[in-house]
Formats: structure tokens, sequence, C-alpha cells
């Protein structure tokens, strides 16, 4: 064998060497894995401020063998997993299709670890300019928009006092001599007695106090572990190692009611779209609009219908769990 072939044999041997281990080294530090794609879906628009979430699209990704779907919620947003392995530097196609948007496709270059937290935003395109229907000279005007709700809020009011007085009869210096009930040290009689105070169907107590008011006071103990702030009874107990004591209870009584107060909101318009927030104790949400001039009332109920808008409503993810409501004019209609 010449130096030229042994040459060719050795660079052979060493590609050879080099694809191996690279081969090892794919194969032990890149296995295939699930893998999670999320993003949001939002109107196409130069405007940031008419780029509105878009509900109900659906998402498919597809990787050219295995396939998943879901479709957005009322904030645009959506996860989609891939259950079987993708490779890094694989493609995955995202298709998003709605019946009044132009379809879209986004390829994603999934896989790697930095990806992994990767957001995909779709911009979808409508299919018709929404505005040409509203701004025709036959278009309903809608004007002078205010959101109508009610809030309901927990009340407490004073609605009386408690004053209870009782006695427990004793004679002090008596040794106690094994009996039931003893002074604290064992070795005094002691007597007890207790009271019971009811606050009545749908009340409740606070500020419950007892007090010995009356005899050797000192030689006395008063048990409060029958006292539940809240309650609509209570029971005080008291023991007496001495003379005869009176003791005092008082207490105030509360009733619980519901507060109900209208309030009023004024909702952001942009272009065709109008949205508001409200509190998550909200009820009865009304619009109050004047269509062409003639002012109504739209209760939005559980269906959220209105005659001259689509509307939606999400829950705020914050701490807070407001209501994000969106409306977007029908045809024929204009702000």
């Amino acid at each position: 064998m010449n130096w030229k072939s042994l040459a060719n044999w050795i660079g052979i041997g060493a590609v050879a060497v080099v694809l191996i281990a690279a081969f090892l080294m794919h194969s032990h530090r890149w296995e295939p894995r699930v893998i999670m794609l999320q993003g949001a879906v939002i109107r196409s628009d130069s405007d940031a401020r008419r780029q509105q979430p878009v509900e109900g699209v659906l998402v498919t990704a597809s990787d050219g063998v295995n396939s998943a779907t879901t479709r957005s919620d009322a904030s645009g947003y959506y996860i989609l997993t891939l259950k079987a392995g993708v490779w890094p530097k694989q493609v995955v196609h995202l298709r998003f299709q709605h019946d009044e948007y132009k379809p879209l496709e986004i390829q994603a270059e999934v896989g790697l670890r930095k990806d992994a937290r990767r957001l995909y935003i779709a911009s979808m395109e409508p299919l018709a300019e929404t505005g040409s229907a509203a701004e025709s000279s036959h278009a309903s005007v809608v004007s002078n928009i205010r959101i109508r709700y009610t809030v309901n809020s927990r009340k407490e009011d004073n609605v009386g006092s408690v004053v209870k007085v009782f006695e427990v009869a004793n004679h002090g210096n008596v040794p106690c001599n094994g009996q039931s009930l003893c002074s604290p040290d064992g070795y005094w009689k002691a007597a007890s007695g207790s009271v019971t105070i009811d606050a009545g169907v749908g009340n409740e107590f606070r500020n419950v106090r007892a007090s010995c008011i009356a005899g050797p006071c000192p030689f006395t103990r008063i048990n409060t572990s029958g006292v539940r702030q809240g309650a609509r009874s209570v029971t005080v107990s008291a023991l007496d190692w001495s003379d005869t004591t009176t003791f005092l209870l008082e207490a105030e009584v509360f009733r619980a009611t519901l507060d109900s107060s209208v309030r009023h909101s004024y909702p952001v318009i942009y272009d065709r779209t109008l949205n508001f927030t409200l509190p998550p104790t909200e009820e009865g949400v009304s619009i109050e609009a004047e269509i062409d001039g003639t002012p109504m009332v739209f209760p939005l109920g559980p269906e959220l219908y209105l005659s001259w808008a689509t509307c939606v409503v999400r829950t705020n993810v914050e701490e807070e769990k407001s209501s994000v409501y969106r409306c977007e004019l029908k045809p024929g209609y204009k702000f």
C-alpha cells in the first residue's frame, strides 16, 4: 500500500470518527420530547389600539406526522401540545382559521430549549373591511353610551344591645374538703353559675363583655370559653369561692344585610369596538345608549345579546378577577 492510499484511508477514518462522535453526542444530548406551543391571536391593524383579540380561532400545529388542535379563548390565547417527539431545528406549521378572517400560517422552528418559552402571535386580517357598512348613509348611530351595573356589599347594622345580670350564691370561708367545686388553690368551697343569651334569628353578637359588679369580686373567676364573636348565642359562666357575687353580661346585637347600589361607568371606543371592565361583584349589567337619538336601555344578560353589537367577556387573570367586556358593532351601525 503506497503512502497516497494510506493517507486516503486515514482521512476517511477520521471523518468517520467525527461523524460517529457527532451522532453519539446528538443522540445523547438531543432526544425527541413533548413540546408546548402557546401564543395569542389578534386582529391585524397598523393601529395597536385596534388589534383586538380574536376568539374561536381554530389553531392547528403539525410537524408533518403528528398534529394537535385547539381554539383561542376570549383573550385570544391558545396553547397546544405535540405529544410525539420533536427534534431540534424541526419545523412545525401553525395554521389559524376563522370564518371572518383570512387563513394564516406560521412556521415555528422548535426543539431547542431556548425556544420552549417562545410566544407565537398570530395577526389575522379580516376578510372584509368592517367599517364599510357602518359608514354608509343608512347606518344607525349609537351614541351617548354608558354602562350601568349593580354592586352588592355586606352591611352590618347595630339593631340593639342585650344586658343580663346573674348571681352566684355562695358562703365564704368554708373548707372545700374534696367537694366538686373548689377555689383554684383547692382550699375553699366554691359555687358556679352561668347565663346564656340569644340574639334572635338573623342576628349576631358583637363586643361581648362580662364583669363582676357586686360582692367580693377578687375571689371570682369568669369563664368566657362559650363566647364567640359573631355568634347568635353566647354563654358565660362564673366561679365564686367567697360570698355571693353579682355579674353583668353585655353585648351588642348586629344584623347583616346586603346593600345594593347602582353604579355607572363609561366605555372606551376604538373604531367599531367598545371596551369596558367591571368589578367581580357586579350584577345586572346594562348598556344605556341612544340609537339615532332615541334613549334606550339594553340589558346584557348571560347571553351578552345586543341588537347592535356582538359582545364577549373574559375574566381578568390578575388577582382582582375583574370582568373584561368587548363589544363590536354589527353591520348597519356606527358610533
